[in-house]
């Protein structure tokens, strides 16, 4: 598009009728100005638009200054070709900044101060920039009240989130789907894994009364008791429960020890973390047991080990794989190309004025 301003200059001699001429002349080119601006402006926003065969553009997600272990694992197309999301390319180079629809910082690496925001460097009309945490509130580090204002997306476990990257889920089981076997006969009654122990911690003071009523087997680092990879899941699988006890209390901070290590291995989760809504919200009924729904952890004991001996009563707690089977997203990759599936729907001005109240929600 061309525009030729010369008309728009002041006339030596202004009569009533050039003076007309030249103010439609002027308003003229106000006119086109504005529709050149416009025109310039939606060619370079970042926004998601249509064309007229209905394909989406490209969405241009950048990684900024992840580490090493991200940046073996990261290609330009992997959302196509490990998760058949399409549009969607993933960077990590710095000269793209002003081509990014999305800028990425891993919350992990600012609280360790592996990486700075690039508060200097001008942000393009229409970019996000995404904050992204799967640390529970207490372990995102000191640095989010620096934050208010800064960042226009949260990718989360929280459900709440802009993009949600929950550490686990269930998919419908499709007709002819193998279903496991749903074990009733088990060596030990419970069993949990543990590497950090600290006695402030409330797992661990439910630990202590727990083990003071009924046995549990204790795994893990803190007892010197190390399991191979391949030997988790087998060895929990020969528990009848197993204690899934986050090591934080925080608002939908619900992690693999759910997903994995109880349900995919066989045994039934007991469960410390978030309230009982935020499991039920997310878990089949009737697949796990709260601790807080109990008077005293000595009445958990006694129900426990009363379940465990009755095989129909036990077994109503693995109706659920008939139904459903576990989908764990623990994967980094997968976490990153959600934001492609949600980039439609953002809100084209939204920003995060108190990202720390945010975090620390309840």
């Amino acid at each position: 598009m061309f525009l030729n301003t010369k008309d728009c200059n002041h006339p030596r001699e202004v009569t009533s009728a050039s003076m007309k001429k030249y103010l439609f002349r002027c308003i003229l080119c106000v006119l086109m100005l504005i529709r050149l601006y416009v025109w310039l402006i939606g060619y370079s926003s970042p926004a998601v638009s249509l064309s007229d065969n209905s394909e989406q553009r490209n969405v241009t997600i950048l990684l900024w200054h992840w580490n090493a272990e991200h940046a073996r694992a990261v290609s330009q197309n992997m959302c196509w070709e490990r998760f058949n999301i399409p549009h969607c390319k993933v960077m990590m180079q710095d000269a793209l900044y002003m081509k990014a629809d999305v800028v990425v910082f891993n919350n992990l690496e600012l609280a360790r101060g592996r990486l700075k925001l690039p508060m200097e460097l001008p942000r393009p009309p229409g970019q996000r920039w995404a904050w992204m945490s799967v640390q529970s509130a207490n372990n995102n580090g000191k640095l989010l009240g620096e934050y208010g204002g800064v960042f226009n997306l949260t990718v989360s476990y929280r459900r709440d989130a802009d993009v949600i990257i929950p550490y686990g889920g269930f998919i419908p089981r499709e007709s002819g789907d193998p279903v496991d076997d749903i074990p009733i006969k088990k060596t030990d009654l419970v069993c949990w894994v543990v590497s950090h122990y600290k006695d402030s911690f409330r797992r661990s003071q439910v630990y202590k009364e727990l083990s003071a009523v009924i046995p549990v087997k204790v795994y893990g680092r803190w007892s010197n008791n190390l399991l191979a990879p391949n030997d988790l899941l087998p060895t929990i699988s020969r528990c009848y429960f197993y204690l899934a006890f986050e090591n934080s209390i925080a608002k939908d901070y619900i992690t693999e020890k759910l997903w994995i290590n109880s349900y995919q291995s066989g045994a039934v989760p007991v469960v410390l973390g978030p309230p009982v809504e935020q499991y039920e919200a997310v878990a089949p009924p009737h697949s796990f047991i709260h601790v807080d729904e109990f008077a005293s952890v000595k009445e958990l004991g006694e129900y426990l080990q009363e379940l465990a001996g009755d095989a129909k009563r036990y077994g109503e707690y693995m109706q659920w794989k008939r139904d459903w089977k576990v989908q764990p997203s623990i994967n980094k990759e997968w976490r990153v190309c959600q934001i492609c599936l949600r980039y439609p729907s953002f809100p084209p001005h939204k920003v995060y004025t108190d990202l720390e109240a945010w975090v620390k929600a309840t």
